[in-house]
């Protein structure tokens, strides 16, 4: 089978924004915290880490400057073409190999991965008979015991965006919302990338749900960045090593908490092969 296009998916990365949406603000928050839970469950370098979804290699690019043999693989071409370009730039830690594909059909062997990362596929597989067979193409691919990352969106993350940004003040974003929160679809059929793209956006248990439903155990069902990504001075949290500290350890008291997950922008569900 080849690789599904999505239309609105495809216009919404078109820009070209993904490579640097995870250095600043609440994107350099998700992507600090998930890189504190990977360490905190990943095994050491020289492991093999599949990342499925990889965008322009946000992690897989640091992840191969660690020692690890990295492949990447992404549906979208100019986050590929990225990536490659990137790795370039650091010869003595190249990527193993990056490439257009699907999560659903991964080009890579049984029990061949330590480690898989979902950060991505599963909030832009809208159907859950696709999620569901990216995490069955994530558990044959890995290895017994192998570990999967796998990222969602929450269910509340446009109401609580709306609530900050003042979207919430614009019928269509409303009208957005309220779907949303009805069937976990959200759609943008403006003309507003801020609005985000097509998605599906999960409840906490859910998630956790489809992780073991496709014959994980699952280890951890964590909030990534937690209400911080609400604070409106963000950026002056994140400016120092101090606060960024004080930032993280705050984050990591209340990560499990169950009745706080659905505040936090994304969730990732930490769980292993049997």
């Amino acid at each position: 089978m080849g690789i599904q296009r999505m239309p609105g998916i495809d216009a919404h990365y078109s820009t070209g924004y993904e490579e640097a949406r995870l250095s600043e603000g609440e994107g350099k928050l998700e992507w600090l915290r998930t890189m504190e839970i990977f360490d905190r469950h990943a095994p050491p370098p020289p492991a093999c880490v599949l990342d499925v979804g990889g965008g322009a290699g946000a992690y897989a690019l640091p992840l191969a400057r660690r020692g690890y043999v990295t492949h990447l693989i992404d549906p979208v071409l100019l986050h590929v073409e990225q990536a490659q370009r990137a790795a370039r730039g650091q010869p003595a830690h190249p990527l193993a190999s990056a490439r257009v594909g699907d999560a659903r059909h991964l080009p890579f062997a049984d029990d061949s991965a330590d480690v898989v990362l979902l950060l991505g596929p599963l909030y832009h597989l809208t159907g859950q008979s696709d999620r569901l067979s990216a995490l069955r193409e994530a558990l044959r691919a890995l290895r017994s015991g192998g570990v999967l990352f796998a990222a969602g969106i929450s269910r509340f993350a446009s109401t609580c965006d709306g609530l900050r940004q003042g979207y919430l003040r614009e019928p269509d974003f409303e009208a957005i919302v309220k779907r949303d929160l009805l069937e976990g679809q959200h759609r943008n059929e403006t003309e507003r990338p801020e609005w985000f793209t097509t998605a599906y956006f999960h409840r906490p248990a859910e998630l956790a749900e489809e992780v073991k439903g496709s014959g994980f155990v699952l280890a951890d069902l964590l909030a990534v960045e937690g209400p911080a990504w609400l604070l409106a001075e963000l950026g002056n949290w994140l400016a120092t090593d101090e606060d960024v500290e004080v930032l993280l350890r705050a984050i990591r008291r209340i990560e499990a908490e169950p009745s706080l997950l659905g505040a936090s922008a994304h969730l990732v569900a930490v769980a292993r092969k049997p």
